[in-house]
């Protein structure tokens, strides 16, 4: 495990001295997952936003297999079916 180091003021580690039953590690470890599952989750809908919003619809009958045969063809040249 990796040490990480938090400063607070000295009113603050008072007052957690005064909760002494409280484990302040297993605090912080938490929020800090908190904090990364929001942001992630954040992350991945701005990713769902700028999709949508560049994504191009087809043109009305366009058929995507004739345009995959056409590049096969002209790639590996006409097949013999």
């Amino acid at each position: 495990m990796s040490i990480v180091s938090v400063r607070v003021s000295e009113e603050i580690k008072k007052r957690m001295n005064k909760l002494k039953h409280i484990n302040w590690s297993e605090v912080i470890r938490e929020a800090i997952l908190k904090a990364l599952r929001e942001e992630e989750g954040r992350n991945l809908a701005k990713a769902v936003l700028i999709n949508e919003r560049i994504r191009k619809k087809a043109p009305e009958r366009w058929d995507s297999t004739k345009v995959i045969r056409s590049w096969r063809n002209h790639r590996y040249g006409k097949s013999n079916q």
